[in-house]
This record gives structure tokens, C-alpha cells and sequence, in this order.
């Protein structure tokens, strides 16, 4: 692989861009995301339209679309475009929905924690394991029900999901199949908009139980109740395959790593509290993890050119589909047309090697890996709605009443 500076993608032009310069490490041919655009614009315009009435009790609604009272907005949160800092300071509304929203934005919050303090080590069972057996005679998601090829179709037209379905998807993968957790979580991440290792790996350890061994069960009363009409048009509608409740599943225990009762080194988890400047930058390195203009070193450097990276032996190895690099691409077609810009296809190693950086901190083990190796000049903290404590995140009670 070489290191190649790319040109700029055009407003619009975004999709032929991708296939030209990046289809090669795409997973499906180029084409994007049928809902979401990735610009600081339409962040913005999402964020001032989302009407907070009736969330806490709609949004967990499936079907008709009208029903849903999710927010839409984590495709947006997860690359920075908007900061949960900011969301939850912009939304307002009724009393029992506010504090539901702050509590799904809590969330999102402790699945950083997590993936800040412990990285891939998420990427296993936390506590317990799940002992089964997959059932090799059938597909862990049959889309001949319509409660899988409805949400599959989602997922991989849209790149997102509410929560309820990633759930339904995540127990019948694991739970119902006996299907390893990790290819399936592998999927939603190589599709999914707000596709995180923090926020997805977390999602699907609390759903099939390995964190908690409580799994979520799920069968058909979930459909009927989340999404009616499905099972209307299901050809199994007179003899559901999740018509009953599941057996519960076995676990083992599993050895548990000890940072997760106490981080030994809190303060390289959260990243600096404040600017930290040991030289002068001459450019701010911009990352996938923080796009938006509020990004605090984009802000405090507005006459700096930006460089960013398309890391090309990363996305080689993970396959993502196209619609997630053209969410990218549309920011950067944003951003060329305000700022002078720099986008490069390559190893960030090699690319950014003997520049003088500004850049904001990342809670992600990718990050920490190139910064231990770059000049970085200047280092801005990372817009933490709390700031990682060394207490216990075994749990989200636990994290939550942290004193």
C-alpha cells in the first residue's frame, strides 16, 4: 500500500468519489445511506427538528415509522458532528422524557467509559460466557421472517436502527442460534452509521448477558407489541419460530479483568482536562471520532490547514460498507468548501510522521496507538459529558452512582 493524497470530494459528488478512491476497501458497491447525510448541516437541522415529546414512551416503537420517538441522531454523535455535551444541552421538553433522553445519553457516556478504560478487551465476554451450540442447519437471521428482513433491510439500506431492533437482531443472533456474538456484532458494526466498537459492543454484551447473565428474550409478543402488522405478512405467522419465550441460556465464568472495579491510570483514560501545548502545530489532525466544528482543536485553530487520514491497512481489514465512508466523504466535501483541507489514503503513521499536530483527544485505543508515535504539538480534551472517574464501571448502576 502507498500513501496517496486524494483529491477533494465534491458536494454531491460524494458517492462516485468513494467508489474512485476507496471501493476497493468497501464491503458492497458505492452507494449512500438512503436516511442520513454526514455534514455539519444536517446534524444541525436534525438536532433543532427532534421534538423530545412522547420519547419516553416511543422510542422503543418499531413500526409504523411514524410511531418511533428515537431521537435519529447518533450517526451524527458518534463522528463528533454533535457532542453529547451539546445534545443534551439543546434539547428540552417533558419532564419524564427529558430524563429518559439524559438517561439513554448516560448511556452512550458509559459505553466510552468502558471502551476508553478497557479497548478491545470489550470485544470479549466481560463476566460470564454464554455456553451453546449454533444451530448449523439454519441461518442465525432467517429473512424469510419479517421481523429479521424488515430490520435487516434497515440496516444495511439505512445503516441504523432504533434500539428495540438491534436488540430483537442481537438475541436471535446469540441467544436463539447460539451463534458467536462477536461475527454478529461484527455485522451491525461493518453497516451501522453510529457504528462504534463502544456503543455496539456494549449493546450486544447487555443483550445476550454476558456482562449481566440476564439475557434480553425475545419472541414474538415483542413484534406484536413494537411493530404491528409484521407478523400479519410473515409467511411463519401460523407457526412462529419465536412464538415462545426462549430457554435460558448457560454461562460460564470467564476470567474478569481487574480495571474493570478500578482504572489504574484514570488520566491516560480521559485524556488531558485542558489544552496542552508543547510546541507550536502547523496543522490540526482531524480524526473520524471528532468531525464536527466544534472539535476543539478545529475551533482553536480556524487559519491551520486540516489533515485527515483514511487509514487504508485498518479499513482493509474491516470491510465497512461504502455508506459509512461516504457519510465521512460528505463531511469532508463540507469541510473542503470552509477550510483548507488535506485528505490522504494510507498509513496515518506514515502520513502525518514529522508534522507538528494539533489534535483532539480520542477515547479509543486507535487513537492512543498513532499518538504515541506523532508529534503532537498540541493536545485539546476530549467534550466528555462526565469525565471518566476510577471507580467501578462493572455495570451501569455501578458507574452511574460512582461517587
Amino acid at each position: 500500500m502507498t500513501d496517496t493524497i486524494l483529491p477533494l470530494p465534491d458536494p454531491g459528488d460524494e458517492v462516485r468519489w468513494v467508489a474512485d478512491h476507496l471501493g476497493h476497501l468497501c464491503v458492497d458497491e458505492a452507494h449512500r445511506s438512503d436516511r442520513f447525510v454526514g455534514t455539519q448541516a444536517a446534524a444541525d437541522a436534525a438536532l433543532a427538528l427532534f421534538d423530545l415529546t412522547g420519547y419516553a414512551k416511543r422510542r422503543n416503537e418499531v413500526l409504523p415509522l411514524s410511531a418511533r420517538g428515537a431521537s435519529g441522531l447518533s450517526p451524527w454523535i458518534r463522528h463528533g458532528l454533535l457532542t453529547l455535551p451539546g445534545v443534551r444541552a439543546a434539547v428540552d421538553g417533558p419532564s419524564a422524557d427529558l430524563r429518559k433522553f439524559r438517561d439513554e445519553l448516560r448511556w452512550q457516556e458509559y459505553g466510552r467509559h468502558l471502551y476508553a478504560r478497557l479497548g478491545t478487551v470489550t470485544g470479549e465476554p466481560l463476566r460470564r460466557a454464554l455456553v451453546s451450540e449454533p444451530n448449523a442447519a439454519a441461518e442465525p437471521w432467517d429473512r424469510s421472517m419479517r421481523c429479521m428482513e424488515v430490520n435487516l433491510d434497515e440496516l444495511e439500506r439505512d445503516g441504523w436502527m432504533v434500539n428495540q431492533t438491534r436488540m430483537w437482531l442481537a438475541s436471535q443472533w446469540s441467544v436463539r442460534h447460539g451463534a458467536d456474538w462477536r461475527d454478529g456484532e461484527h455485522h451491525f458494526f461493518t453497516h451501522l452509521l453510529d457504528g462504534s466498537r463502544a456503543a455496539n459492543r456494549l449493546g450486544w454484551q447487555w443483550t445476550i448477558g454476558t456482562g449481566t447473565a440476564k439475557v434480553y428474550g425475545f419472541s414474538q409478543s415483542q413484534v406484536l407489541r413494537r411493530a404491528p402488522g409484521l407478523c400479519g405478512e410473515c409467511p411463519h405467522r401460523n407457526s412462529c419460530p419465536i412464538g415462545d419465550w426462549p430457554d435460558d441460556p448457560e454461562f460460564t465464568e470467564v476470567d474478569v479483568d481487574p480495571r474493570l472495579r478500578h482504572d489504574p491510570d484514570v488520566e491516560r483514560t480521559a485524556g488531558p482536562r485542558r489544552a496542552e501545548r508543547h510546541s507550536i502545530p502547523d496543522a490540526v489532525w482531524l480524526t473520524a471520532e471528532s468531525l464536527g466544528d466544534d472539535d476543539p482543536a478545529l475551533a482553536a485553530h480556524p487559519q491551520l490547514p486540516i489533515v485527515f487520514v483514511f487509514d487504508e491497512p485498518l479499513l482493509a481489514t474491516l470491510r465497512l460498507s461504502s455508506k459509512r465512508l461516504v457519510f465521512l466523504a460528505d463531511r469532508l466535501a463540507e469541510l473542503g468548501d470552509q477550510r483548507e483541507l488535506e485528505v490522504h489514503l494510507g498509513s496515518p503513521f506514515r502520513v502525518l510522521d514529522g508534522r507538528a499536530l494539533a489534535t483532539t483527544f480520542a477515547p479509543v485505543p486507535g487513537w492512543r496507538r498513532r499518538a504515541d508515535s506523532l508529534n503532537l504539538a498540541e493536545v485539546h480534551p476530549w467534550p466528555w459529558l462526565e469525565r471518566p472517574r476510577s471507580g467501578s464501571i462493572a455495570s451501569f448502576s455501578a458507574w452511574s452512582n460512582r461517587r
